[in-house]
Formats: structure tokens, sequence, C-alpha cells
């Protein structure tokens, strides 16, 4: 350490290499005996606290705290003590052999007198008197207090008593009379009411006040949807786990547990492959060449037709150009009608009508010898309906268990907590645990609809990371 990196404690540490007695190194050590003692105020602090670092100070610190420690373990100074609680005087065996001739009399008097060593031990045996607790002492509002009571004895001389007396000589001079305790008979006589019915007491003062006004007072409820009666659903909300998971379980439902769990690693192994098998490039025979590539950039650009530029075909009107004339229809399209050719065509209209409601007559005066296929066909139709409602329900009622879909992810089925047959154990002592509660508790709320599948937050950087080489780096470089 560099010389000047000692900071303030360099007087500390000469003061006590001063006072420890032993002659420095240094070429300007001086002996401390010969060195001169520091004159100063005694009555000021500082003065205080030089004398309480000297060796005499010390000393009289330490004697003290000595004194106070025996007066306060041993109830006074060690010195001042009676021998009587220092030494004992051993008389010999003729004592022990009083004591082994008592009766169990005498034993159990003597014991009775003797206090228990737990009391002696719990015995207050310091001198020194406990602190006084100010605050027990105290209390609350005294000055306010004390005020009152001044002021009702003087009215006590008036004649004049204080509120709460007034009330207590009269409950003394009129005393309550006490309610008797309800029977049994009489809860057997209560009526009995429907607290959900719409004519229960406890409505009855809300029927005929408006419906806002009771809401809005909060004294009638607001009714609730007829969803939240309802559980999202019919799992249960613990399941039992299968008895291959249980401890030392028997041999085939273990294996029939490890059978359920090869089939979902089967299966997930299925996916992974299938993936892979999508996203493989194509092999050699697949790929793609120059011909395929072109002929696929040319689909849909050459129109290919039938006969197209065979010998001896001659033009059809659309290719003669301008040598095409209007057809007759057209002509007779642009000439205007007589009004002899709009009765007529209003006359044919009229007649047409009238021939589809004579057709619609006759055809439903044959359906009445039709009544018995018409009857065979409702009741399939109502069969076939009847079939489709029972498949919706049984498809319901299958799917009541299953979880829904209620946000952008599908929920996953936990993985089957199963140990193999080498990790089973043969004491609970060295039994492996398997699974997680809070896990447990997570994705059983996930199935039974109560809460959406998620997935952990990932961390996104929001800026890039710059890495910059530092100066005194890149010069030793």
């Amino acid at each position: 350490m560099a010389a000047g990196s000692s900071g303030g404690g360099g007087s500390q540490c000469a003061k006590s290499a001063a006072d420890s007695g032993f002659l420095g190194l240094r070429p300007t050590s001086v002996d401390p005996a010969l060195r001169r003692r520091r004159r100063g105020p005694r009555n000021k602090k500082r003065g205080w606290r030089r004398l309480a670092q000297e060796p005499l100070g010390l000393e009289v610190d330490q004697f003290l705290e000595d004194v106070r420690l025996e007066e306060r373990t041993r109830g006074g100074l060690v010195s001042e003590a009676p021998d009587e609680k220092l030494f004992f005087v051993d008389t010999g065996p003729k004592d022990k052999d009083l004591k082994k001739r008592r009766n169990k009399g005498q034993k159990k008097s003597l014991l009775l007198k003797k206090p228990l060593r737990i009391d002696l031990t719990l015995e207050n045996t310091s001198k020194i008197p406990v602190p006084k607790d100010i605050l027990v002492h105290q209390v609350p509002n005294a000055k306010k207090l004390k005020r009152k009571q001044q002021l009702w004895e003087r009215l006590a001389k008036q004649g004049e008593v204080p509120r709460e007396v007034r009330r207590a000589q009269a409950r003394l001079r009129h005393p309550p009379v006490a309610k008797a305790k309800p029977g049994p008979q009489d809860t057997v006589e209560r009526p009995f009411y429907d607290l959900w019915a719409l004519d229960n007491p406890l409505d009855r003062l809300l029927v005929g006040q408006d419906t806002f006004f009771l809401e809005q007072t909060k004294k009638k409820g607001v009714k609730r949807p007829q969803h939240l009666h309802t559980k999202p659903s019919q799992a249960p909300a613990v399941e039992v786990t299968p008895s291959g998971a249980s401890y030392n379980p028997s041999f085939e439902d273990h294996q029939a547990l490890l059978q359920a769990a090869h089939e979902v690693e089967l299966q997930r192994q299925r996916e992974a492959e299938k993936l892979k098998r999508q996203l493989a490039l194509p092999t050699s025979e697949q790929a793609a060449t120059q011909e395929s590539t072109f002929r696929e950039m040319c689909e849909g650009l050459l129109e290919e037709s039938d006969g197209e530029g065979e010998p001896g075909e001659s033009p059809g009107p659309e290719t003669g150009g301008d040598q095409a004339l209007p057809t007759p229809a057209r002509l007779a399209t642009a000439e205007k009608k007589t009004e002899q050719q709009r009765r007529r065509e209003k006359a044919a209209r009229t007649l047409r009508v009238q021939r589809a409601a004579l057709r619609a007559a006759q055809l439903r005066h044959q359906e009445l010898f039709r009544l018995r296929g018409i009857k065979a066909q409702v009741a399939q139709r109502l069969a076939e309906l009847a079939r489709r409602r029972e498949q919706r329900r049984l498809r319901r009622l299958a799917e009541a268990d299953k979880p829904r879909r209620l946000g952008r992810l599908k929920y996953q089925a936990p993985d089957i907590d199963v140990q193999l047959s080498s990790e089973l154990s043969d004491s609970l002592r060295t039994l492996k645990p398997e699974g997680n509660i809070l896990r447990d508790r997570f994705k059983s709320f996930q199935r039974r609809n109560m809460i959406e599948p998620r997935e952990r937050a990932k961390f996104k950087r929001k800026y890039k990371v710059k890495l910059v080489e530092k100066r005194a780096f890149r010069e030793i470089q």
C-alpha cells in the first residue's frame, strides 16, 4: 500500500503503537516512556474522552463493569458475601444415615418445604432495581379527565348527577324484562318459506316499487345470468391418478400405465417424423429441372383449341370481320311494337297465369290420393330429425369433458407421471416424488375451461446490443 493511502487512520495507528510500549523501528522513533504527555483542559468533553482512553481510565471502567456484572449475576460482590453462601460444612456420614432413616412422610414434608430448582433458577438475585416504566403510570387524557371529575364534583354538590348514573338508577327502578328464549316447539311452529321463491317474506316489501330505483339503492340484487350457475366443464376438479402410479403398485397396473405412456411417446414421435417429412428437401428424382420449370411457367399462357389451323376449314361468321351482317332478331327488337301486339302479349300472359293456377289446383286435388305416402315421408323426416338431434346430444355429452378452444393455443395434456420398473423403490424413505402440485392445478384449470391455455412470456430485447472495443484493450493489441 502507498504511503499516502492510509488516510485518517494514520494517527490512530501511531497512537496505538505508542501505547503498546514497544520501541518503533523507524530512526525517528522515540521511547514512549520519555515522550511528554499532552496537557489539556479536563472539564471539556475532549478531555473526558482522552482520560477514558488512557490506561487508568480503562482500568476504572473495567473495574466498574466487573462490579455491575457481579451485582447482576450473583446479587452482590463476592468479596462482601457471607461465608454461608460461599462454603458449606461437610458433617460426614452421620447426616446421611439420618436421611436414610427418615420415613416417607418426613421425606414428603421436607420435599414440600424445599423450593423447586426451577423457582430458584428463575428467582431474581440482582440487587439492581428494575427501571421504572413511566408509560405504565401515564394515563391518556389525564388533564381532561381530571377537569371532568372536578366538574362533576361541583355539580354533585348542587344535586346533579351524570347521565350514566341517571340511566343506571332508572334501570334499577325499572329493570328490563328478560326475553324468553325460543324453545324447540317455537322453532317447529315457525312457518317455513322458500328463500328463492318470488313470494318470500323478504321480497314482499319490495313488491310494487320501481325496479330501477331498487337496483340503484342496492335493495335488489342485479339479476345474474344463467350461465353463472352452470360449470364450464363436467370434468372433475381433482382427477384420481391410475393405480399404477401409486406406491408399490401391482405388476399389471404398472405395466398398463407404462403402456399408456408408451403410446403417448409413439404418437409424439409420429408427429415429429411427419413434420420432418413435410419439411425435408426433395430428392434428386423429385428435384425440378429446367424443362419442368419452363413448363410450369408457361401454364395458362397458350390456349389450344380443337381443330385450330386445320386445312379446308372455312372461317366462321365471327372471323369474317366487316362482312358479318346483323341478325334479323336484332332488327326486330329495334322496331316499335304496335298496340295490337301489346294486347296479344298481355292476353298470352294472362292465359299462362290462369293455366298455371289451374295446374296447381289439379295437383293439390291429386295430393288427396297421396296422403298415405305423404304421411310416410313426414314420419321418415321426423325420424331423421330425431336421429340427428340424438347425435348432437351425444356429441355434446362426449365433448362436455373435453377442453375447448378458448385462445390461440390448443390445450396440451400433461405428461403421465410414471416411474420405470428399475426406478421403483421398496421404501417410502427412498421414494422419488413425481410431478408438481402447482403445475397439476394449473393444467386442471385449463382442462376445465376456467382459463385459456398459456405459454411462458418470452423475453425480447427492444434494442440491438452494441459491442464496443475499449481503447485500452485496443492499445494492448
